[in-house]
């Protein structure tokens, strides 16, 4: 299946930012992205990145084995961000670095516990995991609780600002 990620230049250079914010005692920080998601008419799935919601800086666990861990606080705030308009919710961190970035075995098993969860709050919305590097992203959808991740296959940056005085001549 193909999957199509757009998300605003904007929006991204802001949440780029926000997870390289220090935090106290997390070693690196989680965000959700806000999606609309729709068919792309070819079978396929097309996410237009609509909001980025920042976990709180107490919302935060300390856990000696991992590099952030959040509480169900986080999860509650992202999931009642997801409820109007129903939207998809992408668990988003970074990995630094440059080049396509890669899932540790931490975010996949994490993933499969709380991906099911957003399913419960949007049930009709596909769901998913982000990881991004300073110049790339690699990212994994689930189309329900029940089926298996396939890849998020295309990102998209969207940059170029729309003329009020364009016209189609």
């Amino acid at each position: 299946m193909n999957v199509c990620l757009k998300i605003g230049g904007d929006l991204l250079d802001a949440v780029r930012a926000d997870l390289h914010r220090p935090h106290s005692f997390a070693h690196e920080r989680v965000g959700f992205l806000l999606a609309a998601a729709a068919s792309d008419g070819q079978g396929g799935i097309m996410l237009l990145v609509r909001g980025y919601q920042t976990v709180a800086d107490d919302d935060y666990e300390r856990h000696p084995s991992v590099g952030a861990q959040i509480g169900s606080n986080a999860m509650r705030k992202a999931a009642q961000a997801s409820y109007r308009p129903p939207s998809a919710i992408l668990h988003v961190h970074t990995h630094g670095g440059r080049g396509r970035p890669g899932f540790s075995r931490v975010d996949l098993d994490s993933a499969a516990s709380f991906v099911p969860g957003f399913a419960e709050t949007a049930p009709r919305m596909p769901h998913g995991l982000l990881v991004l590097s300073n110049d790339s992203v690699h990212g994994l959808l689930w189309a329900g609780p029940d089926r298996p991740a396939f890849p998020i296959n295309s990102f998209k940056r969207i940059s170029a600002p729309i003329r009020a005085d364009w016209s189609d001549k």
